[in-house]
């Protein structure tokens, strides 16, 4: 039977994912691996995306609506789903994940369990904290095909002279970075000279209360590379390393941001000497990622 990951529609219109992704990393890891999405999922309805066989135990699937290759690790990892503006939709962690949402991850996997959403109908309750919203139990995976289901919104009953609802909103996490300066500029340097470093302050906007990870990585410089690095604080330079290996981690924090964002006071500058390189203008990008917790 393959990994397999199951969405539904718990709100009351349809909802299009052309463009979207779901995507899959390991517990610890930062780097993300992407299954396309396409098509779109009724109010009530599921959309199947079939990932790497786990081997050939199980039942066969149901005809799935995407595929992927991720292989799902049991002990812990972390799914998430990204629309066509980068913005996560919604995000589980299970096992020993280093990111979920709300208190403590989804509880980990076995080859003859799978995590299941709980409310009635299945799949409805959403309180953004995988500990308590998942639990485990035997897979029984559904396609677009399958009859819909839609969450319950109101009671039913006779007349009256009046009525209630309930109104809601999930409020998503806000989180953004900005830096300081747009260009930094050495000027003109000689071969053998390393020049003194230049300010850099990073500041993030976080009102995830998880907290959230600062990093770092850079392309490399044109028409030769040059051995940059970055310093938070005091702290002495460290190489930048290279996209698309793992970023540099500049830093952490367990809850939400100053009200007018948390600045990050870095140094940029070069870790060694310059090379004896040919003369001309040298040009890199460097690119600061937040990451919720």
């Amino acid at each position: 039977m393959n990994d397999v990951v199951e969405l539904f529609n718990r709100g009351t219109s349809t909802v299009s994912i052309s463009g979207w992704t779901l995507q899959y990393s390991s517990a610890t890891s930062t780097v993300w691996a992407s299954t396309a999405l396409s098509g779109s999922i009724p109010a009530g309805g599921r959309y199947l995306v079939q990932l790497a066989s786990s081997g050939t135990n199980g039942s066969a699937l149901p005809t799935p609506d995407a595929t992927g290759t991720s292989n799902l690790a049991m002990s812990g990892g972390k799914v998430q789903i990204v629309n066509a503006g980068s913005t996560v939709e919604d995000l589980v962690g299970w096992g020993s994940a280093t990111l979920f949402e709300g208190s403590a991850a989804a509880p980990a996997l076995s080859a003859t369990t799978a995590l299941v959403r709980g409310g009635t109908p299945a799949s409805c309750t959403d309180a953004d904290d995988n500990s308590t919203d998942f639990s485990t139990a035997a897979p029984s995976p559904h396609n677009s095909s399958s009859a819909i289901a839609a969450c319950s919104t109101s009671g039913g009953g006779g007349g009256g002279n009046g009525g209630g609802g309930t109104v809601g909103v999930d409020l998503q996490p806000l989180i953004s970075v900005a830096v300081d300066h747009t260009t930094l500029d050495f000027g003109s340097v000689m071969p053998g000279t390393t020049p003194a470093p230049l300010p850099e302050d990073v500041t993030v906007m976080s009102t995830d209360s998880s907290g959230y990870s600062l990093t770092v990585e850079r392309s490399a410089f044109t028409p030769h590379d040059l051995p940059l690095g970055i310093g938070v604080g005091t702290n002495p330079l460290v190489a930048v390393p290279l996209a698309p290996g793992p970023d540099l981690l500049l830093g952490t924090t367990t809850g939400v941001s100053a009200a007018s964002g948390d600045v990050w006071a870095t140094n940029v500058g070069f870790v060694s000497p310059l090379p004896a390189l040919p003369s001309g203008h040298y040009t890199a990008t460097i690119t600061y990622t937040v990451i919720a917790q």
